[in-house]
């Protein structure tokens, strides 16, 4: 004798596929990087990187310059920072 419910020889009829959770976790995944690639794409046209400057090397040159005059202030500070690292018995004499 069978402990089943259903009748003899009847098999139990499968629930559809969109009924099991797992179903949507699977398909959930690849959607979502789906729509974040739409939306970078949206991005990107929308708000288009800025043009560089047609001076763009006479500004880096004068940027140069002025960085260069900056580390010439603080020589003292770095020279009395390196001093104060170097272990004494290491020190010039």
């Amino acid at each position: 004798m069978s402990t089943n419910a259903t009748p003899q020889g009847a098999t139990p009829q499968p629930a559809p596929w969109w009924k099991f959770g797992h179903v949507w976790l699977v398909i959930a995944g690849p959607v979502i990087v789906i729509i974040a690639g739409f939306v970078t794409l949206w991005l990107a046209i929308s708000r288009p990187d800025p043009m560089v400057a047609e001076d763009y090397y006479r500004e880096g040159i004068e940027i140069n310059k002025t960085l260069d005059g900056a580390d010439k202030s603080l020589l003292p500070a770095v020279k009395a920072r390196n001093h104060a690292a170097t272990p004494a018995q290491d020190a010039p004499r």
